[in-house]
């Protein structure tokens, strides 16, 4: 992997070298041992780039620099809401284009990142789904994301404290890839589990093997509908894996992990927000003990309905909590600058007819 070509085919990505090829390829260059740990540390815990590790020796720098470029390269950057918001536009090696996007609230500091460039869901009211899928992202491409929004928030004095799986693409859908990000941002960058959550549109398969895996990451689900004929045609998915096998995978999730399950559910005007839909969300989460996140839908150029208005938002939230459901309305981060949920699209969409259904 690390041969003296210095073709994109050949140079890894910063971050797709795994500590086995780094430990071995320093060794080929005759470096102590214990540089192996300087290297790895300086990249994932102290988020350094490789000219930065001013513990290491100035030509042994370069070579790093050289031979781990980044597989990141900025191709835009939006800023919002004095700074506390950041959208960043990616162009990968290949020229694949991704979005991450980085958000501070008082006393600590998110970031939404990615797993594909694009996504194979088609949820129309998404506009990564309207943009289709191009291709998974590695562990390495996952991981950066985390570590450049964690030099950022740096800058400011702040720290990246929790990582969302919910920018572009379906996590389940790139498991392998998913888990080993998840794997890296926890025991070489540090973050609980605790901080780290996973969200998708529902693919069983995938949530019953995160049942068995030896971290106990939060489980968002995509719900958006709580009865079949809807979810069909808002989550295509739902035609694989429908509503009593998606809640049979979250119970034994649930079961194995303990940690409360969250289902996200985007409020479409005339669509999904009526009162019989929040009492059939109620009577699924409850003996979940599951906590909803309502996310009034953000505009997309290729959905052709609205989100619905505040009064129907509150309207909505409150029969929820009249009903026993711990609810809360996620506040929409950076819709001047198309970073909040469902707008990440990295390219231009185009336009999905979706029909609603009335009051």
């Amino acid at each position: 992997m690390f041969s003296g070509a210095h073709t994109l085919c050949v140079v890894p990505a910063r971050f797709d070298v795994s500590r086995a090829e780094l430990e071995a390829w320093l060794g080929r260059l005759g470096q102590p041992r214990y540089r192996v740990e300087q290297v790895w540390s300086g990249l994932h815990r102290r988020l350094l780039d490789p000219e930065q590790m001013t513990d290491l020796p100035v030509t042994l720098r370069g070579e790093l620099a050289a031979r781990l470029p980044p597989g990141l390269a900025v191709e835009k950057e939006s800023v919002s809401e004095g700074g506390d918001t950041v959208k960043w536009l990616w162009r990968l090696g290949d020229g694949a284009a991704v979005e991450t996007v980085l958000m501070h609230y008082p006393g600590r500091s998110t970031v939404c990142i990615s797993t594909q460039a694009g996504c194979a869901m088609a949820c129309g009211f998404c506009a990564t789904g309207q943009a289709g899928f191009t291709r998974n992202l590695t562990s390495g491409e996952i991981v950066e994301q985390v570590v450049v929004a964690g030099r950022r928030a740096a800058a400011s004095n702040r720290r990246v404290g929790n990582v969302v799986f919910m920018g572009m693409g379906e996590p389940m859908a790139n498991y392998d890839n998913t888990w080993g990000a998840v794997e890296r941002l926890h025991d070489d960058v540090g973050l609980s589990s605790r901080h780290l959550t996973v969200s998708t549109v529902g693919i069983v398969p995938g949530i019953r093997r995160l049942a068995g895996e030896r971290l106990p990451v939060n489980l968002a689900v995509s719900l958006h509908a709580a009865d079949d004929e809807l979810r069909d045609r808002l989550v295509p998915i739902n035609r694989r894996y429908p509503i009593d096998a998606l809640l049979d995978a979250c119970r034994a999730y649930l079961a194995a992990k303990g940690r409360r399950l969250s289902f996200e559910w985007a409020l479409i005007d005339a669509v999904n927000d009526r009162p019989a839909d929040a009492d059939r969300l109620a009577r699924l989460v409850r003996p979940l003990a599951a906590h909803v996140n309502l996310i009034p839908l953000n505009p997309t150029p290729g959905w052709p309905t609205r989100g619905t208005p505040p009064s129907g938002v509150r309207d909505f939230r409150d029969r929820l909590k009249a009903a026993g459901v711990n609810v809360t309305v996620r506040r929409n981060r950076g819709n001047d600058i198309d970073a909040a949920c469902g707008q990440l699209a990295g390219s231009a969409a185009v336009a999905v007819p979706i029909s609603g259904r009335g009051r």
